[in-house]
């Protein structure tokens, strides 16, 4: 088997070492210091769960590489439309896509059976520029529990969680997941092939779609916004309105709002992704996390208040701070 991981960063960089502890032949695209430290000494993962190092190849350069079995995308979602160029020489005829992206995929809608089957999600697809450069046809969706950090170029922080649930767009258990799943559960994760995985896209999702963007516009880690009363209610909120899209779209999330909430509480005092991008001055994740699921809002009819609301001020929030740093004024004497 050849796994390529395209965005070896913390995920990224996670996953290729424990396949490559299973035997695989993985191939890392990086760039920066961080390639430069995996070309030299390999991945070294820091875990709870045992500390443990692996020497993948690794690259800038897809060309190096050519046709792999599976890419694994450790990319931001905003960043699919783009990523052709890199993505080309990878694909072969068979080559699947295993999207590990937060929040609504671009593949939602394919072969989903009833009034929404074959609809393109404007916010993750735009003008269809993600479908051109990652056809739904090779995608196996992707549900990311792990939380991982780059401690320093070449080196992960694993912090919690091994378990990656992937599943076909139609639902069925095809031999491509139980493949790639049989090589994860080798590396030390878990990997379930869920035939319903847009269950678990929305259980993530009740998650990020409430406490990322509202870590962005207070600053808060996720105990500070689930401890504090009138922010868990915002949350609380956001959820159920994220429950409604879901069912009006056919998934069934079997969990409650209350574990949820509680769920993200005992994660601690850890900033989410989209407030560790924020203080980065990176492009925030919203388009998936957020926007997706408000145009879903829109296709189904769905009021979500809180969402919208939310959603509006995140928006101008990441508008605002793309903009140049304004020409200090001097003060007339």
């Amino acid at each position: 088997m050849r796994v390529a991981v395209l965005g070896a960063g913390a995920i990224g960089a996670y996953v290729g070492a424990s396949l490559c502890r299973a035997g695989v032949e993985v191939h890392l695209i990086a760039r920066g210091a961080h390639l430069a430290a995996l070309r030299a000494n390999g991945v070294r993962v820091l875990s709870p769960r045992g500390d443990f190092a692996a020497h993948p190849h690794a690259t800038d350069d897809p060309t190096e590489v050519g046709p792999v079995d599976y890419v694994f995308l450790g990319l931001k979602a905003h960043s699919y439309a783009s990523a052709g160029p890199l993505l080309e020489p990878l694909l072969g005829p068979e080559t699947a896509l295993i999207a590990g992206q937060n929040g609504i995929p671009w593949w939602y809608f394919h072969k989903l059976a009833g009034p929404y089957e074959g609809h393109r999600i404007e916010a993750v697809d735009p003008g269809g520029a993600t479908s051109a450069v990652m056809a739904p046809e090779r995608a196996i969706g992707c549900v990311v529990y792990p939380a991982t950090v780059i401690e320093s170029p070449g080196v992960i922080r694993h912090l919690e969680g091994t378990r990656f649930s992937i599943g076909e767009p139609d639902g069925t258990v095809s031999d491509r997941c139980l493949r790639f799943s049989a090589a994860m559960v080798a590396g030390g994760l878990k990997c379930p092939v869920e035939p319903r995985l847009r269950d678990d896209i929305w259980i993530k999702l009740m998650g990020n779609a409430s406490l990322n963007p509202i870590s962005a516009l207070t600053r808060a880690t996720m105990a500070e916004i689930c401890e504090s009363p009138g922010t868990r209610r915002v949350v609380e909120q956001m959820m159920a309105e994220t429950l409604d899209i879901a069912g009006r779209v056919g998934s069934t999330p079997e969990i409650s709002i209350g574990k949820r909430v509680e769920g993200a509480r005992r994660v601690g005092h850890h900033k989410t992704s989209m407030l560790q991008d924020l203080e980065a001055g990176k492009e925030m994740e919203l388009d998936a996390v957020v926007a997706a699921v408000v145009e879903m809002a829109d296709i189904t009819g769905a009021p979500a208040p809180t969402l919208r609301t939310i959603y509006a001020a995140t928006e101008l929030l990441a508008k605002t701070m793309a903009r140049p740093a304004p020409t200090p004024s001097v003060a007339a004497a």
